[in-house]
């Protein structure tokens, strides 16, 4: 166990730690020495006993003349009945936390940052929010050090194209966040560019999200969308409230396990395995958006001091226990029907079993690939689609007349049938508007899943240094007064009036990404969102609770991998 007090000076540019182990002998003071300064930190309480070496820590590239080297001096002290400080610990610990060296050529501007933490200070708890009030005195391309990490923040669809289009090649890498670091070994989300990621891909474009795929799962998701209804129905029976993203989040479960593994693996009536699988996904998403100092001290990350990649490891680990339980289920049955035609099941899991048997399996589909594949399409699948139906639910229902000229649409091509077609989505115009409005006001994901520069790059008179983290702040901008009229104002009239898509090809909108690197799930969130909605819509009248009816309804954001409601929607529904 290594405690470390980390003391800088970025006029000087160097880095001053202590350090204690178990031994039971803490620092008393430290003492910076160079041709300019002098200066004395932390003594300990009279009484102890003292005794000192000193450290000699030259740092040539940051010296303003060769003369200059700068030292630093510990002196240690015993306690009576005190600690014995390690001078290995502390040498170790400084030639680790160094900071990055300066770049020799101009990063964008940016906050001028503190002493070690740079402007990590800036971010709070709403790190959407404060980069896009920064963006707007530094710019639309800016620069931060978080930690000892250089970011580079892009605010504007222009600085976008530049990043995710003209130069995606060197941009295509992600910086990982170490929470989920084993993981990412094997998953599409995180992998790197190569021909291992683009086999894996292929096999969610082509196998899983292609067109003719999703057209071949057509009634399951009529099923699971007619399964939410009714239990919707059985809540305004007994006069229950509903919360919305819980009951989306679930259907979305059930319908991405029953196109994997030809089963449910969770219900909406949340008991046993069903609650259990529920809470594992969202602890799992949940960890992955905490904020992480190892992330921002990438010299600590092998201490994990906040223990969240500990976590992460045991929450993963949970469900790939039951991942393997259906994996070999299948295997047995298999062997079972070995040699029997049309046994097999035609799921992603017996296909994927068929592709991992074939002697030119480039996507190397072990039993960790497996696992982490799986666990990408639960996570991703499902609360993204839940938390933008919550989000388009809870604006509708502060927009009365939106919420009028949305059923009235519904009303005119549905009908009296009730059951909405997804081929029908293309003659609902105004509901199409209302979804494109929520992602523009609530993007999925507020900061896209971060890249890396794999090298050196000049773009628009910067120059973006090799290694640096990369943010594209969607949220932002959604929020752009120069891109969007009264942009806080909930109004998808806006999309009526201009041929915007959230595809990829209109960067003004893209809470999927763009370039290689876009969402895959893109197109059975699409169908999902839209169906989910409009039938919550066409069968029910909604109603706030009368508390929220005097207070209004909480918007707080509770920012993660996804934007979801810090305070879940819950609402009366009438069936109508």
């Amino acid at each position: 166990m290594v405690s470390m007090t980390v003391i800088t000076a970025d006029d000087l540019n160097y880095c001053i730690v202590s350090a204690a182990t178990n031994r039971p002998n803490p620092i008393s003071q430290c003492l910076v020495v160079d041709h300019h300064h002098t200066q004395t930190l932390t003594p300990f309480p009279p009484g102890s006993i003292v005794y000192s070496t000193t450290i000699k820590y030259p740092r040539p590239q940051y010296l303003p003349h060769p003369s200059y080297r700068p030292f630093v001096k510990f002196t240690e002290t015993r306690s009576n009945g005190g600690r014995f400080a390690s001078l290995a610990v502390m040498a170790c610990a400084l030639s680790a936390l160094r900071l990055p060296p300066r770049p020799l050529r101009t990063l964008p501007p940016g906050p001028r940052p503190l002493p070690l933490i740079g402007s990590l200070h800036l971010l709070g708890d709403q790190p959407h929010r404060s980069l896009a009030s920064l963006a707007k005195k530094y710019g639309p391309l800016m620069s931060l050090r978080l930690g000892t990490v250089t970011t580079v923040v892009v605010s504007s669809p222009e600085v976008a194209r530049e990043f995710m289009q003209k130069h995606d090649t060197v941009f295509a890498t992600r910086s990982t966040p170490d929470a989920v670091r084993d993981h990412a070994r094997n998953s599409v989300p995180w992998l790197p560019p190569g021909p291992r990621w683009r086999e894996l891909r292929k096999i969610m474009a082509t196998e899983l999200f292609a067109p003719h795929r999703l057209d071949a799962f057509h009634d399951l998701r009529q099923e699971k969308v007619a399964e939410l209804i009714d239990h919707v129905t059985r809540l305004a029976s007994e006069g229950a409230p509903v919360d919305v993203c819980r009951v989306t989040f679930t259907t979305s479960l059930s319908l991405l396990s029953r196109t994997i593994f030809s089963r449910d693996l969770t219900s909406l009536d949340d008991r046993g395995a069903s609650k259990e699988f529920q809470n594992l996904i969202t602890d799992i998403m949940e960890g992955a958006g905490k904020p992480n100092l190892s992330d921002f001290f990438p010299a600590l990350a092998a201490i994990d001091l906040q223990g969240w990649r500990r976590r992460q490891s045991r929450l993963f680990a949970r469900l790939h226990h039951l991942f393997d339980a259906e994996v070999d289920k299948r295997r047995r049955l298999q062997e079972h029907n070995s040699g029997e035609q049309g046994k097999d099941k035609d799921d992603l899991l017996g296909l994927l079993l068929r592709l991992a048997a074939r002697e030119d399996d480039i996507a190397g589909l072990d039993g960790d690939t497996l696992r982490s594949l799986f666990t990408d399409l639960f996570a991703a699948g499902s609360d993204t689609s839940s938390s933008s139906v919550e989000w388009a639910l809870t604006e509708l229902l502060q927009s009365p007349l939106s919420m009028a000229k949305a059923c009235d649409e519904l009303q005119q091509v549905i009908g009296s049938r009730r059951k909405i077609e997804e081929s029908e989505i293309s003659q609902l115009p105004y509901l199409q508007a209302v979804i494109k409005e929520t992602f523009r006001l609530h993007p999925p994901v507020p900061l896209l899943l971060p890249r890396q520069a794999t090298t050196a790059i000049q773009i628009m008179g910067y120059t973006i240094s090799k290694g640096a983290k990369v943010l594209i702040n969607v949220w932002a901008m959604g929020r752009d007064k120069n891109i969007w009229p009264e942009p806080d104002k909930f109004m998808p009239e806006r999309f009526l009036e201009r041929s915007i898509d959230f595809k990829g090809a209109d960067f003004e909108l893209i809470p999927f990404g763009a370039g290689r690197r876009i969402c895959p799930g893109l197109p059975l969130a699409v169908r999902m969102v839209h169906v989910v909605l409009a039938s919550l819509l066409i069968h029910f009248k909604w109603r706030l609770p009368m508390d929220v009816q005097r207070n209004g309804i909480d918007m707080t954001e509770k920012f993660g991998v996804t934007l979801a409601k810090a305070i879940p929607l819950c609402v009366m529904a009438t069936p109508t």
